[in-house]
């Protein structure tokens, strides 16, 4: 695998991902851009005295791209006097700055992952040497983020649909390094301390292994890896993804995870847009790569599980699942579809049956 870094007209970092060595990605970005003013924070963040947790607020966003038409997409490449964010004719993988982060400077960071150049494709079309590349750049960028000063938590995460509210439809990820611990992860490392405390035990490695004994919600193993629907899923259709070794983050995966991990992955993609059968439209779904932070120290990082949570907000054919007044207003969800039926679904659409 290569990488090349560079810059762009603005000076925001580009890096290019390469399963081969090539010629070298010496295109320049042409476009009359003003420098980014790195002394500025993008954004701003709060603390909310009630729920204990932080709210980021970043007003430049309202003016990012929206919906532009594929001849205008922002994360093709640039060709002749079409310009876009990524100078070069051609790419495997490109990641940069975001052009409107939420976070950034000495605040944390967020970049834009382009799984591809090839703009109707989607994750779930890649092959397994396309999505092992991408792997490789969310491994790189995860080592890389949780080095700056101001990034605490690192999370590479797809949305996919316009339901979920998709302004690009070029396919594509994010990676946010937050500069401090999110809310639901901090929830999560406090479960976990609070089991180690009473039982010794590790409430992670306990969650995989009730799954695998029980089996009704398991829809996908490997030798190195499980996905399961959860037990309490709160979204119509979701799965997690495990490796059968612990690890805190994706640096840590060894070598039989990591080559087994870009099939799952498709395969697993692949059944979403299977769920609602071959005549639905792709089905819209929420991807993400769940972290160890540091600085939450070493008890708890090592404690912590590596897992990928995949979930759609699409409960049948036609019909979402809205975040309305219980979920939305008090945070309790109800949802309308059995773990267990889920996994039944999921299994069924398994490819090759």
């Amino acid at each position: 695998m290569k990488r090349t870094t560079t810059r762009l007209a603005d000076g925001r970092e580009l890096l290019y991902y390469d399963r081969v060595d090539g010629s070298p990605r010496a295109a320049v970005d042409r476009r009359p851009l003003p420098p980014v003013d790195r002394s500025v924070a993008p954004s701003e963040i709060r603390h909310h005295p009630l729920l204990g947790e932080p709210v980021a607020y970043a007003a430049h966003r309202q003016a990012r791209t929206y919906h532009p038409p594929a001849d205008q997409c922002p994360l093709c490449p640039s060709r002749g006097d079409r310009l876009s964010e990524i100078p070069a004719e051609s790419y495997e993988v490109a990641v940069f700055e975001n052009r409107f982060p939420s976070f950034g400077g000495d605040t944390g960071r967020c970049e834009v992952v382009c799984f591809t150049s090839e703009h109707d494709a989607s994750f779930a079309s890649l092959t397994e040497e396309q999505a092992a590349l991408v792997l490789h750049a969310w491994t790189d960028r995860t080592a890389e983020l949780l080095r700056l000063p101001g990034v605490t938590q690192v999370y590479c995460f797809e949305n996919r649909g316009v339901e979920i509210g998709v302004t690009l439809a070029h396919p594509h990820g994010q990676i946010y390094g937050y500069p401090y611990v999110t809310p639901f992860t901090r929830r999560a490392i406090d479960a976990v301390a609070g089991h180690r405390a009473r039982t010794g035990a590790n409430l992670y490695d306990e969650i995989l292994a009730a799954e695998r004994a029980d089996g009704r919600r398991v829809v996908l193993e490997t030798g190195a890896w499980t996905a399961f629907v959860p037990h309490a899923a709160r979204w119509p259709y979701e799965v997690h993804l495990y490796p059968r070794r612990r690890v805190p983050d994706l640096t840590a995966l060894d070598e039989a995870a990591r080559a087994e991990l870009p099939g799952v992955y498709l395969e697993l993609l692949r059944r979403f847009d299977r769920i609602f059968g071959p005549d639905a439209p792709p089905t819209p779904y929420i991807s993400g790569w769940h972290q160890a932070p540091v600085g939450i120290g070493d008890e708890a990082r090592d404690d912590f599980a590596l897992r990928l949570e995949l979930f759609t907000i699409r409960r049948s054919p036609g019909k979402l699942k809205y975040l309305a007044g219980s979920e939305s207003g008090v945070g309790a969800f109800v949802n309308d579809v059995l773990p267990e039926a889920a996994a039944d679904r999921l299994r069924e659409v398994a490819s090759g049956t």
